[in-house]
């Protein structure tokens, strides 16, 4: 980028001044002697990135950590796959979720399609907590077990979560909306002990019985020794097609007992999360307790800004790491906001009023979803809907485009702080995104977060500065994962983040850094589908597709675009079996059942019949160079024809390339 674009936003010094991170500054300078000017944020974080051993004891100190052990040693080896943080130490996340919580206090509020907006109090939810913990002891759950949750974006995730953190326990969800098939792609990799699940959910104005798909993945997971279901179409649903299952309110009865949390080595499992890949199944990614702990008290307090008395809402289901996310939040002093349903129905502007109603501070969604008002001509702000109490908007997801910064600059004025942040379900944070001591630019991300070596490297692993590139960590994390899931030997970890650059973890994001220290982010670099901010892999699309017996291949390519008004563009190429053709009503079968097995987000923009589909020699399909081409690459560079089964397979795509540009 040569021009600097507009400034949006610019935090006064008094602003500054207010902020978390100021007074951590103070405190670096009191209790570490290290003397930073809370305006001057690029020190602090190129001293952070490059003394991460002193930086992260002091997010230890600072936040006092409570844990048994000795954190002396923070960091054994640099080395990346492999570092491993506080060995000596053991805690637990959810201790620090619920210390010093006023039992009067908010804790979180929520509201669905099917429920009233409702304020929980700490008191209470320390009461769904326990009756759930309790619960999971009285069936045998404890440290190191699976707890598989296919439940809606409501306060019983949220205790359940907390829960089965407290026992030890290892938790994993998926939101109702996605079909069984995916659902069983994810679950039976980590053997769950435990299902905990959801009669149905309502999107739409439409209600969705989900009790078949629950019986199932029920089915797909012998090691399930209970299902417990939570009646949230019904008071009473019928479980008779369940081989385990019991009634929520039947499984997790109050108790006077409060939850004892086991303190776990630094390392044990807190959750697992699914990032998939191009080819086989998602891949189940674990972060631990300590790793997710340091690092959301530094993003939540620090980054997000979260105070006494916010409101913080982010538009997330359960199967979306920006609800792990949001649940972080809660080692604040901050209270959650949930949703539950459809984000324009009954309305186009329902999420901004429920901005307005539960009073919401920071408002966070999907960039697709700012998008989609811009282009809607939603006005968030009205005479009725002043949201005076709003302060800063969140962006994730998908890059944001300049002209959604320009829109949200326009309805809110300078007065509010618009972050758009990049990071990802490998780390469940933002690597790069919202600083509040720092000026918002159009269309860019203000400034890598604390503790992160940010850099965009070029095919031989040079730093790039004004160049798009590889986004590359050169340095480790504590959030990065402790390992996927069932890969003992560390090959698929390997392979997935540190094949390209062997020592540093490649992301698989364009970015361009700028000289100013901002960056953009241009989207993925690999094959993955993310639509709304859930990704999805190409191999969950052809499970689908292929079962249609006239499709005999199949390849997807998720397109960025440059119409403002679209996150992407999904294109499913197809070729049939011999005799068939693709009609309409081909189509609308193949977008149904990939609506029911992936989910509603990833029905593809247009399907189009291709003679063949280019493979390797080895049988991989050719997706990021089918990519590459569709975005105008030299096809010479895209691919090798020599290691493709039959070259001429890719001639129709650089024609079809070809008639778009002309288009």
């Amino acid at each position: 980028m040569t021009d600097q674009p507009a400034v949006l936003w610019q935090p006064s010094a008094e602003q500054i001044a207010e902020t978390n991170l100021a007074t951590y500054v103070q405190w670096l300078g009191r209790e570490r002697g290290l003397e930073f000017d809370a305006s001057d944020y690029s020190a602090l974080q190129r001293w952070s990135a490059a003394e991460i051993e002193p930086f992260w004891r002091s997010i230890w100190d600072y936040f006092d950590v409570q844990a048994d052990g000795d954190p002396t040693t923070v960091l054994v080896d640099r080395q990346m796959p492999g570092s491993a943080w506080f060995p000596d130490t053991s805690l637990n996340f959810a201790e620090h979720v619920f210390r010093g919580k006023a039992d009067d206090a908010l804790a979180l509020i929520e509201r669905s399609e099917l429920r009233d907006l409702r304020e929980i109090t700490w008191a209470e939810l320390h009461e769904q907590t326990a009756a759930i913990a309790a619960g999971m002891v009285r069936l045998g759950i404890g440290r190191g077990d699976r707890v598989a949750a296919y439940l809606p974006n409501g306060s019983e995730a949220i205790a359940a979560f907390l829960a089965a953190a407290s026992v030890g326990a290892i938790w994993s969800s998926c939101s109702p909306d996605f079909g069984a098939d995916s659902v069983i792609d994810r679950f039976p990799q980590i053997e769950p002990k435990l299902l905990l699940a959801v009669d149905g959910y309502s999107y739409n104005g439409r209600q969705f019985n989900r009790l078949t798909e629950v019986a199932s993945i029920e089915a797909a997971l012998p090691t399930v020794e209970r299902t417990v279901v939570l009646g949230y179409l019904t008071d009473d649903p019928k479980l008779s097609a369940l081989r385990a299952g019991v009634a929520w309110n039947a499984a997790f009865t109050p108790t006077q007992t409060p939850p004892a949390f086991a303190r776990v080595p630094f390392s044990a499992p807190l959750w697992i999360l699914y990032s998939s890949g191009t080819t086989g199944m998602p891949k189940p990614i674990v972060h631990g307790h300590g790793g997710i702990l340091l690092e959301h008290l530094k993003k939540m307090w620090l980054h997000l800004d979260a105070r006494e008395g916010d409101r913080v809402f982010w538009f997330t289901t359960t199967g979306w790491m920006m609800w792990n996310f949001l649940a972080g939040v809660l080692l604040t002093d901050a209270a959650i906001v949930l949703y539950d349903g459809s984000p324009t129905w009954p309305q186009p502007d329902t999420l901004w009023q429920l901005a307005q109603d539960a009073e919401v501070t920071c408002f966070g969604a999907g960039a697709a979803y700012l998008v989609g008002c811009m282009r809607s001509g939603v006005v968030p702000r009205t005479a009725q809907r002043p949201l005076q109490t709003l302060r800063s908007i969140g962006s994730t997801g998908s890059p944001l485009p300049p002209e959604a910064f320009r829109w949200v600059s326009e309805q809110f004025g300078e007065r509010l702080w618009l972050f758009s942040t990049s990071g990802g379900t490998d780390v469940c944070t933002a690597f790069v995104g919202g600083c509040p001591v720092l000026p918002v630019y159009e269309g860019e991300l203000q400034s890598a977060s604390l503790g992160v070596s940010l850099e965009a490297f070029d095919e031989d692993g040079d730093s790039l500065v004004g160049e798009v590139g590889e986004l590359v960590i050169t340095e480790p994390l504590p959030s990065m994962p402790i390992g996927f899931w069932g890969d003992d030997d560390g090959s698929r970890l390997r392979e997935s983040y540190f094949e390209m650059y062997p020592g540093f973890w490649r992301h698989g994001d364009w970015i361009e850094i700028t000289e100013r220290g901002t960056a953009v982010i241009y989207g993925r670099s690999d094959s993955t589908i993310n639509r709304g901010g859930v990704r999805i892999g190409s191999s969950e699309i052809y499970r689908s597709v292929l079962r249609e017996v006239e499709v005999a291949d199949a390849l997807v390519v998720d397109l960025p675009t440059d119409d403002a008004g679209a996150e992407s563009t999904i294109l499913l190429f197809v070729v049939l079996s011999e005799g068939c053709q693709l009609d309409d009503a081909m189509i609308e079968r193949i977008q149904v059942d990939l609506r029911k097995n992936c989910s509603p987000r990833h029905v593809p923009d247009e399907v189009i019949e291709v003679p063949a589909v280019p493979r390797t020699i080895s049988g991989k399909l050719l997706e990021v160079p089918v990519k590459r081409i569709l975005l105008g690459a030299n096809p010479e560079q895209a691919a090798s024809r020599g290691s493709l089964t039959d070259p001429s397979a890719l001639d129709w795509f650089i024609e079809f390339a070809g008639s778009r540009s002309d288009g």
